[in-house]
């Protein structure tokens, strides 16, 4: 009788304990979305693990939403590619549903320093290197840019401009305007001093023609 009553005793305690225990482990529906902390826009397929319950792996949708049941008291871990890692401890709450905004920082890397180089290769940059005209300095450019030669095959590269095509056509409509008031001037030989110069001379010679 001794055997059976200590034996209901530790069945009681120990259905004691495993009720302690459920209370405790109260499951619940865990809802809510992933953000970024800079802009609040929504973290796509974040990776969402259950720490304290055999590492279930769940994972966000490309709005960031998610949804799946746990315990009180579990550790949950979100990941995601360009963010650092963020662990949420589920709380108590009054009834079976939680619902949360999950806040994940970028992160930043910062590289190295990289300079950029116009050669391909080793081999022509030595080639680059090579054919540098190391006594060249800024006055002797200066002087080969202002040459006549190279004056003149810029000018010939350049098109010309619309202040110096306008003064082009006025000139050449003024110079076509004289010549044609002059031809028109000297059409006439009534109005024409030299023929009138010459008709003086022949009359003054006795012809009278």
């Amino acid at each position: 009788m001794k055997f059976k009553y200590h034996l209901i005793i530790v069945t009681f305690l120990f259905f004691l304990g495993c009720n302690s225990y459920a209370q405790e482990r109260k499951i619940i529906q865990f809802s809510g979305i992933v953000e970024t902390i800079s802009s609040g826009l929504p973290v796509g397929y974040t990776t969402i693990a259950n720490l304290s319950f055999r590492n279930e792996t769940y994972m966000a949708n490309n709005e960031g939403f998610f949804s799946f049941v746990t315990h009180v008291g579990d550790t949950i871990r979100f990941t995601s590619v360009g963010y650092e890692t963020l662990e949420y401890v589920i709380p108590q709450v009054s009834g079976d549903r939680l619902s949360s905004a999950i806040v994940m920082t970028n992160l930043i890397v910062e590289l190295p320093m990289v300079t950029p180089y116009p050669w391909a290769s080793i081999e022509e940059f030595n080639i680059a290197f090579m054919n540098l005209e190391v006594n060249s300095d800024n006055l002797i450019r200066a002087k080969r840019n202002m040459s006549k030669e190279s004056i003149d095959a810029m000018a010939a590269m350049m098109p010309r401009t619309a202040d110096e095509m306008h003064n082009y056509n006025v000139n050449e409509n003024h110079r076509s305007l004289n010549n044609k008031v002059i031809n028109q001037r000297y059409a006439n030989p009534l109005l024409n001093p030299f023929a009138w110069g010459s008709l003086i001379q022949q009359i003054s010679k006795g012809k009278k023609k």
